[in-house]
């Protein structure tokens, strides 16, 4: 998503648990950015539409590990400082990539069809969340991997806690027992993208493994779907 948004409220702060606030008044969650840009106008908009194509072609083509801000500049058919003052580096280029298919997933878990989005039990929902979130982040591991420039940056942006809030919403729905933050923190850990990237490339594993240790781990947790 690429226009400012409100922060999310914390998970402390789940609907219908905010003094004077009750669960009819929820206004749901919002789609939020990877690390997104503000608001653009309709030609930068445009302009940055373009460069971002052009990128998505070399990704296609070459890979994370060889898409450099020179090689979309040529793409594009602009010059190399155009670039830059549109995405700042090459990790800003690549979350700007990332953006577009992290809004995706977070339209199919905030509003898509059941059991991933509403309209199934919490429980059901947390066991669908993660082989959701399992699948997008093998699919899409070589573009996530490229933008771990900053190791804490993984855990302030925004669509992380847009996660983190969503997960301990539901632990909170489904009646789990204990710190529902700090469980969806450890919900979380287990599907990082360099665990799951680690465990299948590295290891050999197969991504069924991984989603039925998932199931096991919510049930465990107290949350038999």
């Amino acid at each position: 998503m690429t226009g400012s948004t409100p922060p999310p409220r914390t998970p402390d702060e789940t609907p219908g648990e905010i003094p004077g606030e009750t669960p009819d008044d929820r206004p749901g969650l919002a789609l939020l950015p990877v690390g997104g840009p503000p608001q653009l106008r309709a030609d930068a908009a445009r302009n940055r539409t373009r460069l971002l194509e052009a990128a998505s072609r070399l990704l296609a083509e070459c890979g994370a590990a060889h898409l450099t801000m020179e090689a979309v500049a040529t793409a594009a058919g602009v010059g190399k400082g155009t670039v830059f003052r549109r995405f700042g580096d090459r990790t800003g280029l690549l979350l700007a990539l990332l953006d577009h298919r992290e809004q995706q997933f977070q339209a199919a878990f905030i509003s898509g069809p059941p059991p991933l989005g509403p309209g199934a039990p919490a429980a059901e929902r947390l066991h669908a969340f993660g082989p959701a979130v399992i699948r997008h982040e093998h699919d899409h591991h070589d573009l996530i991997l490229a933008t771990r420039t900053d190791p804490l940056r993984t855990y302030s942006v925004p669509a992380r806690h847009l996660r983190l809030t969503h997960l301990a919403m539901l632990l909170r729905e489904a009646r789990v027992d204990g710190d529902a933050e700090l469980l969806a923190h450890t919900l979380l850990g287990f599907l990082d993208t360099t665990l799951v990237h680690h465990l299948t490339a590295e290891r050999g594993m197969p991504v069924d493994r991984l989603e039925a240790a998932w199931h096991d781990l919510v049930t465990r947790l107290g949350a038999a779907a």
